[in-house]
């Protein structure tokens, strides 16, 4: 309704009201663009929002295209370039990756013949309007319920955090089960899957960039809270109730009541230090191993505070930040943009081949229809577009049924044409009710059912702006072949697989990449030594790479229809063989292996006269051989998934066991253990039950 409305208002507020066939097909096709081809997500305002800063954008993508129009070659080359920085731009999110499709229409429609840069100013004035009338729409007509941000649901784990934290400070010493079952339910609604595009914290600034910190933090403080051991002892309780406070501050913070986490953040870190502080005073193995839980969750209750803070407050709240772990918190937001263009300026990265195989398959169709003199070469680079999907296997099942569709749409617009002539009369009476037809069963029914309809649309809408025959249906199928054509070359010739092989290749690159922080970081506990207060561990850049690779290409996965089995599973390998993974499981293990490397490695306060310098006791000797041994455990058995994951030629195909029942080294008990070894040993066996998570589908 809402496009039907804005489209009819703008072209026939231009071609009968001015008389003005340009504005009239640039209102239209201005709205068609970013309301019907472009996939903006979130509800009627937020589109409305992103709509209206898009508009300048829009502005000059039609400036460019009129004055590259004036030779075949310029508007080719001026499609290679403006084709990738659209689809690029993908980088920024799920928003500027819906309206991609829509902003490279605008630049595709004046880019064509006749060159006339006299009428831009019409071309502009009938983009504004049906924008603008756009805008309105949106935001006035069948407005929408509101979502929950993901704020309020990061607040609302926050809260649920601090009720587990408070039933474990007394007896019975564990959560009950409501809230277990609260925790769960807070958790799942934080997984990014389960959130509206929209509200997804996924863009580069430091706000969205802390917001996502801030879910995965409280997810991690859940899931650590529920799985705490029940004893007592030592500082335990009182970190707990730290973590209860600092938990209910946090999700005041993120709904704006408050601004920064104050006391309840300085009091749990003062008892978290309390309790680290204690190392050196004999316990019982049982009371150690209950400590090193603990602090790990004041760890992950710390981390959530402080980035709930940046999302609230931004760079403001950068001041005294570990700059290794929210090492985008003093960034500016050009800074921020680069960091994450520089991180896929290159083959490996979902968005760069993206942004290749549609920017080289436009710039063809581009160049047939100029040095062909193909008449309506507009529609040829338009199906080019829309029918181009990530894989080979996609893009050819919508070659066909969109092919099907434009053939049964051509016949129908042929017999219109010859039954009503030049009427214009008719066809300015069906466009609008044909119009909310197409955008109503169009994308309901599939690219079949779109392509059909459309073509008897725009044949409604040309017939308008100048005389036609039957002849135009006939062009209107030469185009769609020619475009389609073009668009499966290139799925075919373009990383034909999409994200399914990349997948596999970037979770093995991020298992590769954490095995080697495993062993320096338990190799660097064994042997204490000097450290340094630096803004990171070495490797850790290489494993944050490789986390935003893996990233990204999960999340292409995600929107590549799935194959029979695969589910959220991994496809077959290139010997057919299916190898199930939970690849939200392999993100974890990369998540969890730099937060738990940077709080192992974290340098207590300097000594005196030696600023930036402390100096740690090496475990004993017994302890020493015991961690290095289970750190180099964990990280063989990283490598054995990752081979997995991404299997070669020569790869055994039989999985092998990760927990050897006879090698039990997570519960020794060396004598004279301090907390740091049972530390390190709860931080390898949580990596250790994500990487039995990762290949549960194998064993099942």
């Amino acid at each position: 309704m809402r496009v039907t409305l804005v489209a009819s208002a703008g072209f026939y507020l231009f071609l009968y009201g001015f008389d003005s066939t340009v504005g009239a097909t640039y209102a239209l096709f201005g709205t068609v663009a970013l309301a019907g081809l472009s996939r903006i997500p979130g509800t009627g305002p937020q589109r409305a929002t992103l709509v209206l800063r898009l508009i300048p954008a829009c502005w000059l993508l039609v400036v460019i295209g009129t004055y590259l129009s004036v030779r075949t070659w310029s508007a080719v080359a001026g499609m290679l370039v403006v084709g990738f920085v659209l689809a690029f731009a993908a980088v920024g999110g799920p928003r500027p990756a819906g309206a991609g499709p829509g902003l490279q229409l605008l630049y595709i429609l004046p880019s064509f013949p006749p060159y006339d840069p006299d009428s831009l100013g019409e071309r502009l004035i009938g983009t504004t309007v049906g924008l603008v009338l756009l805008v309105l729409a949106e935001r006035y007509v069948f407005p929408e319920p509101p979502t929950t941000p993901y704020r309020e649901l990061a607040a609302r784990a926050a809260e649920t955090a601090g009720r587990c934290a408070r039933e474990l400070t007394g007896p019975p010493y564990a959560p009950s089960g409501a809230v277990l079952g609260a925790a769960r339910e807070a958790s799942t609604s934080l997984r990014l899957p389960m959130v509206p595009e929209a509200d997804r914290p996924a863009g580069p600034g430091v706000r969205e960039r802390a917001l996502a910190h801030t879910g995965l933090a409280a997810r991690t403080l859940l899931s650590r809270l529920v799985r705490l051991p029940g004893a007592p002892g030592g500082g335990g309780p009182d970190i707990l109730r730290g973590v209860e406070r600092l938990a209910e501050r946090t999700a005041e913070g993120l709904r704006r009541r408050a601004t920064e986490p104050g006391e309840a953040y300085e009091g749990l870190v003062a008892a978290r230090a309390q309790l680290a502080g204690m190392s050196a005073e004999p316990a019982a193995p049982a009371v150690l191993r209950h400590h090193a839980a603990v602090l790990e969750v004041a760890d992950a209750a710390l981390a959530m505070a402080t980035a709930a803070d940046i999302a609230v407050r931004g760079r403001a709240a950068a001041g005294d930040v570990e700059p290794g772990r929210f090492w985008y918190a003093r960034m500016r937001a050009p800074q921020l943009w680069w960091h994450r263009i520089e991180g896929h300026a290159g083959q490996r990265s979902v968005f760069f081949q993206n942004a290749v195989r549609i920017s080289l398959a436009l710039t063809a169709a581009r160049l047939v229809a100029g040095l062909d003199t193909l008449p309506h070469g507009f529609w040829a680079m338009l199906a080019t577009l829309t029918i181009t999907r990530t894989t080979a296997v996609e893009t050819w099942s919508t070659v066909r049924v969109a092919l099907a569709g434009t053939f049964l749409g051509a016949l129908f617009t042929a017999v219109m044409l010859t039954l009503a002539g030049n009427d214009t009369a008719v066809y300015a009476a069906v466009l609008p009710v044909w119009m909310l037809f197409a955008f109503t069963v169009g994308p309901v029914r599939g690219v079949g059912w779109a392509q059909g309809l459309f073509t008897v649309l725009v044949a409604l809408v040309f017939v308008q702006l100048a005389p036609a025959t039957w002849k135009l249906a006939e062009l209107r199928l030469l185009d769609v072949l020619i475009g389609s054509t073009i668009g499966a070359v290139f799925g075919i010739l373009a990383w034909p697989r999409g994200a399914h092989d990349e997948m596999g290749r970037a979770a093995a690159g991020l298992l590769r990449r954490a095995a080697e922080i495993v062993v320096a970081t338990s190799t660097a506990m064994a042997a204490g030594g000097v450290r340094e207060q630096s803004a990171g561990n070495p490797g850790q850049r290489s494993l944050r790479h490789a986390l935003v690779m893996a990233e990204s290409a999960y999340a292409q996965f995600q929107s590549e229809p799935t194959r029979s089995g695969d589910g959220d599973r991994a496809p077959p390998d290139s010997a057919g063989q299916r190898h199930g993974a939970d690849w939200q499981s392999v993100l974890m293990v990369g998540h969890h292996t730099l937060w738990g490397s940077d709080r192992l490695l974290a340098a207590p306060p300097p000594v005196p006269g030696e600023p930036g310098r402390v100096v740690v006791p090496p475990l004993g000797a017994e302890a020493a051989a015991a961690v290095t041994r289970l750190g180099d455990r964990v990280a063989g058995r990283m490598l054995l998934v990752s081979a997995r994951l991404d299997p070669g030629g020569d790869t055994p195909a039989a999985p092998v066991p990760l927990r050897d029942p006879e090698f039990d080294g997570f519960a020794a008990e060396p004598e004279g253990a301090r907390r740091p070894y049972y530390a390190t040993v709860s931080w390898l066996d949580a990596l250790m039950t994500d990487l039995e998570r990762i290949t549960a589908a194998d064993t099942r």
